[in-house]
């Protein structure tokens, strides 16, 4: 029994050459503009959150729940990153955790990481940010409905990106490429949704004042980081139990058959979320889950850390 959560990005092969790297200076154009305004605006208490938002979205990333016809789907994160921390943190945010994901699990490839970057962590966290704020001045119950659009159509506008570059990349055709990933997509954004409006009335409830980018205030000490973390290691605990069928993208590939053009990793260090040393067990994947939460922890929070305004600093 595969115990292992289902590889979910782009592989490499799947897209040409040009629009991959095509993908990479758009992607590196936005994430240089996030790093400059994030420096410009990024609060002290703001650092821990963000470390913290991208435990949890790497470790919620492990999560395969099954949607219809023995496909699964995964939250992408990038729409409640966005609403939590402000479009900014949430792209290096979302940049972080893809990155540690292909780099240390082999979970997408090197070449096309331009291109995954850009559809899960950047289109997500501009769709579901915009959208969001149409209802920034609403009550609880209007931001949480809007909130579960946004990150609905945030889905949907990573998996019309990844159409539009698989047929730009001659893999596949145009006219049957895009029905067939919105039609999967429009089932796992409804996951995507359910899981966003769970969250945030999770924080709306024990944390409303972190919402929307602003610094968190000294409200409640630590223990807020702390009950962030043990989320997200309890995510990683039940990991094992994730939906084993192929998510929307590997599904689509099948259905098409191009998903034979996909190409390994050029080396590997916990593939396919697993310990070499302890093999396919649930042991290996919650292990291996730990450990990229807390590289990924480690990443941004130091990230956070050179970027925050001084004390005292406008």
């Amino acid at each position: 029994m595969n115990y292992s959560p289902t590889l979910m990005h782009i592989p490499d092969g799947f897209l040409s050459l040009a629009v991959a790297l095509i993908c990479w200076a758009v992607m590196v154009a936005v994430v240089a503009v996030a790093i400059r305004k994030t420096n410009h605006a990024l609060g002290q208490k703001q650092v821990p959150l963000m470390g913290i938002m991208a435990a949890f979205i790497f470790a919620a990333q492990m999560i395969n729940f099954p949607v219809a016809g023995g496909t699964s789907g995964h939250l992408l994160g990038g729409a409640l990153a966005a609403i939590v921390l402000g479009p900014w943190p949430a792209v290096l945010v979302m940049t972080s955790v893809i990155a540690v994901q292909g780099l240390l699990f082999q979970d997408g490839g090197l070449l096309v990481m331009g291109a995954n970057i850009l559809n899960m962590g950047i289109l997500t966290v501009a769709v579901g940010y915009g959208i969001f704020r149409l209802a920034a001045n609403r009550g609880k119950g209007t931001r949480l409905v809007v909130a579960g659009l946004a990150a609905w159509l945030s889905v949907m506008t990573a998996a019309l990106a990844t159409s539009l570059e698989l047929w730009l990349s001659g893999t596949a055709r145009l006219d049957i490429v895009v029905p067939a990933m919105l039609f999967v997509h429009t089932l796992i954004g409804i996951g995507e949704a359910l899981i966003t409006v769970a969250a945030l009335t999770f924080i709306m409830q024990v944390r409303p004042d972190i919402l929307g980018g602003e610094s968190a205030s000294a409200k409640g000490g630590i223990g807020w980081a702390v009950t962030g973390v043990l989320i997200a290691l309890a995510v990683v605990v039940i990991s094992p139990l994730a939906s084993a069928d192929p998510d929307g993208l590997e599904r689509v590939a099948e259905d098409m058959g191009f998903i034979n053009t996909g190409q390994a990793a050029l080396f590997n260090i916990i593939p396919n979320y697993t310990l070499p040393f302890l093999g396919p067990t649930p042991l290996s994947t919650i292990l291996a889950g730990v450990i990229g939460m807390l590289v990924v922890l480690g990443i941004v929070f130091m990230l956070g850390r050179a970027l925050r305004k001084p004390v005292g600093k406008s």
